[in-house]
């Protein structure tokens, strides 16, 4: 048995799941998701409690199993406490800012225009441009990801510098520049 597939995936209070054949959808107070899984995978709710059931051990149901389990209590997370992720801008002239009334992110990033970037529904951007930040939040961790990577692909970290977009916690492996020259 999957080791993580088998494991129940509690439901806290405040959070309504919802599931219709191979549908399942998650309530709770930062918003609602909605996923069809693979129609192999048996979805119960019982005891308070999500569990995934596999109809075999066929390599293809084991890898499923352990995916829909942590897909489900991705959702619950989502809805419950949200998920965030955080990128570091850095480089002379480099700057995020939000327009002044609404929610859409200006990235100034060295090319020839500022680039706008409007959140879809149920992602909220912010920018802080004194620590040089932009922040991603929202209850789908897929989408959150998405978007973050998308705003890094604008400009992605160079390795002689460091510029360009990164996450936070993110480690770029630096090279030497040219060596002078020996006389």
């Amino acid at each position: 048995m999957s080791r993580i597939g088998r494991k129940p995936v509690p439901i806290p209070a405040g959070v309504k799941v919802n599931i219709d054949g191979q549908t399942v959808q998650v309530t709770g107070p930062r918003g609602e998701l909605s996923k069809t899984f693979h129609p192999d995978m048996a979805i119960a709710l019982d005891g308070g409690a999500l569990h995934v059931t596999r109809p075999s051990d066929e390599r293809q149901h084991r890898a499923l199993h352990g995916m829909t389990r942590a897909l489900l209590a991705n959702m619950v997370a989502g809805v419950t406490e949200g998920f965030r992720k955080t990128l570091v801008v850095e480089g002379v002239g480099y700057r995020a800012d939000m327009v002044a009334s609404s929610k859409v992110l200006l990235l100034y990033l060295g090319y020839s225009h500022p680039i706008r970037i409007e959140p879809p529904a149920g992602i909220k951007l912010s920018a802080d441009p004194k620590a040089r930040t932009i922040t991603i939040e929202g209850a789908d961790r897929e989408q959150v990801g998405h978007i973050a990577a998308l705003i890094r692909k604008l400009r992605p970290p160079e390795p002689y510098k460091g510029k360009g977009i990164r996450y936070e916690k993110e480690t770029i492996r630096r090279k030497a520049g040219k060596a002078g020259k020996v006389g």
